[in-house]
């Protein structure tokens, strides 16, 4: 079977707000990951609409709703296989040794992009609420086979916060 290309959007920390300028960033992906602190549960249920989504909970992801988010997933993309984790100073297993590809985080609001001993690990940074002056971001990874090119996405507010 040939392989295909994925678009897999990458959002992180809305912290119960979800822009419209992230909602536009992430139409047309095969999938979505939300790597944490969401914020309430529809959040989850409006990105759905979009693509298969995926979340992991984060610290500030408190309640009945979010009970039932798990803290850490495990993602298979085509042959590419993703850890997605909220807090990456939690990360508590050698990613290159377990066989990962991609390690997908949140929780600093930093948006970052690096590779560690062959594998990627990427924070979209934060969808929600401006923090200090950190940009309001999202990311993306294509994905064809093993093969994972990052992206992020600074959204444009057009001046608001």
């Amino acid at each position: 079977m040939p392989q295909r290309e994925f678009t897999i959007g990458l959002i992180s920390d809305t912290h119960g707000l979800l822009r419209p300028e992230a909602i536009t960033a992430l139409a047309g992906s095969d999938y979505i990951i939300h790597a944490g602190d969401i914020g309430r549960a529809g959040i989850i249920e409006e990105l759905s609409a979009i693509a298969p989504t995926t979340a992991v909970r984060g610290n500030n992801d408190k309640g009945a709703w979010a009970s039932h988010i798990p803290e850490t997933d495990v993602l298979e993309i085509g042959t590419a296989i993703l850890y997605v984790i909220h807090d990456i100073a939690e990360l508590d297993l050698d990613p290159a040794a377990a066989g990962f590809h991609a390690v997908i985080s949140g929780h600093s609001h930093r948006p970052s992009i690096e590779m560690r001993e062959g594998v990627l690990f990427v924070n979209p940074g934060s969808a929600g609420p401006r923090r200090f002056k950190l940009p309001v971001s999202v990311g993306c990874l294509t994905v064809y086979g093993t093969s994972i090119k990052p992206r992020l996405v600074e959204l444009n507010l057009g001046g608001t916060t």
